[in-house]
């Protein structure tokens, strides 16, 4: 991992690397048209990215949503294969869900793989006291 960085400016995010990982290899959303990818981008409560520290190359990425008080929603997060298995994923997910302003939160995710990831973090399946409406893409 010392070769990257974890930062969350939204300023440095690479749109072009976020749009082509999202539209080509994410099993979740390749649906989105760039406009779309951007706008949710732009609009989210915080993003996070993995850089290279030597190229300062864009690498891995994690979005929220949330009303900034309680609740927070954790999105497209994706770390690229070439820096796959750094320790990165872990490193994104903690940077945004336990060192950020968001660290008390009831944090929420929808996914179908990485569960080990987000279960070292105290993600489990929803008790009784949610619900879920499936998205009609």
């Amino acid at each position: 991992m010392s070769d990257y960085e974890i930062d969350d400016n939204p300023g440095r995010v690479d749109m072009d690397v976020v749009w082509t990982y999202l539209s080509t290899d994410a099993y979740w959303g390749t649906w989105r048209t760039r406009e779309q990818i951007t706008t949710q981008v732009a609009v989210s409560w915080r993003v996070v990215g993995a850089y290279h520290r030597a190229t300062g190359a864009q690498v891995g990425f994690a979005r929220a949503l949330s009303d900034g008080i309680a609740i927070a929603y954790l999105a497209d997060v994706f770390v690229l294969e070439s820096a796959r298995g750094q320790g990165l994923g872990k490193a994104l997910v903690r940077t945004m869900i336990d060192d950020g302003p968001g660290a008390r939160f009831r944090w929420m995710l929808h996914t179908r793989d990485a569960h080990t990831l987000y279960q070292s973090f105290g993600f489990a399946a929803p008790d009784e006291t949610y619900m879920d409406r499936p998205s009609k893409f």
